[in-house]
């Protein structure tokens, strides 16, 4: 461990000095090679939004880093990422570019990244940005398909709902700039890149109309996202209800509008089915992320938690990702049930919540082994998705 994490009064005693990875490994885990690489490329944005876990929450070192991710950084990124592609046999990887707003970078400095990991990467390498969608241009999105690299937009609904945290420097909200982004997007010449939207749920924005809102982009996705909170800033109430409302008008269509991978998730998930997102379920993760500066950190989101958090000591030009393996943070997002707490383990639903997402599970002064500071909600959207997909499958004759 470093001593950059030691140096902050132990503030997740849980997994930092209390799991014992030596041992989980001569219990028989096996760490599983990492298969999604956060590559934050930008570390500016040009928008202000209130919620942004990056710039607004805890740990405040992008104030740090560098702009952009430098030419050496990128190159020993990229072998890195092919060193644990051959070390693992891997077939296929997937780089997500982040930032800040990633797409300030430039078309040619992106379509040059990719170039690097394609030749590079013995694996097939799936390219995508997490975007604000303010940046969109005809010339931009020709470069970006022309290299296979496709966009995820993040928006929150309609225009009341967007202007309420995702706004300009200057104060005014970002909905007009990323209305008309997404109008492009959804043309049928760049229709192929758009991956779909990001929505962060906001209980003071009507449920069906913020789904409506963004059923009107036409997007062949929708993630919808808890507000990053833990036990030491706790959200308020309603998101349970949040989202049932939504699930039920998504559920109850008389055609699929659009994939709503939370709602899919959970189905299989009720279903006996295996995941296959961390924000749900047991399944181990397999995603490191990249800093401007060449660190190697956990997830993004960490930096809701408290300063460092996301921090592995690690770095591109030293360590190879391996490395990463034996953090005990990677290793509580491995073992499944063995990183929960007793109430999580008791909990009728465990394997289809399984303790919500690693980031809402922290509590000042323990750490990480907590339930999700969501529990109660999700335990309420789990039942009523289980109750109506296991009764509509009862109704129909078919085993569940």
């Amino acid at each position: 461990m470093s001593t950059e994490q030691l140096s902050t009064g132990h503030p997740a005693p849980w997994p930092l000095l209390d799991l014992d990875v030596a041992r989980q490994r001569a219990r028989g885990h096996r760490p599983v090679p990492f298969r999604q690489f956060i590559l934050k490329i930008q570390s500016t944005c040009n928008l202000s939004c209130t919620y942004c876990y990056v710039y607004e929450m805890a740990d405040q070192g992008w104030r740090d880093q560098p702009r952009r991710m430098s030419a050496a950084t990128v190159e020993q990124t990229v072998q890195r990422i092919a060193e644990h592609a051959r070390a693992h046999d891997l077939r296929h990887v997937e780089v997500v570019l982040h930032g800040g707003e990633p797409l300030l970078a430039g078309a040619d400095w992106i379509t040059g990244l990719v170039q690097r990991l394609r030749a590079e990467v013995p694996a097939e390498v799936a390219m995508s940005a997490q975007t604000n969608g303010t940046v969109l241009t005809p010339s931009l999105l020709r470069a970006l398909a022309a290299h296979g690299v496709r966009l995820g937009v993040s928006l929150d609904g309609g225009a009341v709902a967007t202007g309420r945290h995702r706004l300009l420097p200057s104060g005014r909200s970002s909905f007009p700039r990323v209305a008309a982004g997404l109008r492009l997007l959804n043309s049928p010449e760049f229709r192929d890149v758009y991956s779909g939207l990001l929505c962060t749920v906001d209980v003071h924005n009507d449920p069906v109309d913020t789904y409506e809102e963004l059923l009107a982009f036409e997007p062949p996705a929708l993630d919808l996202l808890l507000p990053h909170a833990h036990w030491g800033s706790e959200p308020r109430a309603g998101h349970g209800e949040w989202l049932i409302a939504v699930f039920d008008r998504w559920y109850s269509a008389v055609r699929q509008e659009t994939s709503v991978r939370m709602f899919e998730e959970l189905i299989q998930l009720v279903y006996g089915a295996a995941g296959a997102v961390e924000t749900l379920g047991l399944l181990p993760a397999s995603l490191i992320g990249v800093d401007t500066d060449g660190s190697i950190r956990q997830l993004d989101s960490l930096a809701a938690a408290y300063d460092g958090a996301a921090h592995t000591g690690l770095h591109v030009a030293a360590d190879p990702f391996d490395a990463a393996l034996d953090h005990p943070t990677t290793v509580a997002r491995q073992i499944g049930a063995d990183a929960l707490s007793d109430a999580c383990r008791a909990c009728p639903v465990m394997d289809v919540c399984g303790g919500g997402f690693y980031p809402h599970r922290y509590r000042p002064g323990a750490g990480f082994r907590n339930p999700s500071v969501y529990c109660a909600d999700l335990k309420r959207l789990i039942e009523h998705v289980s109750a109506r997909v296991l009764g509509d499958l009862a109704r129909l004759g078919t085993p569940s």
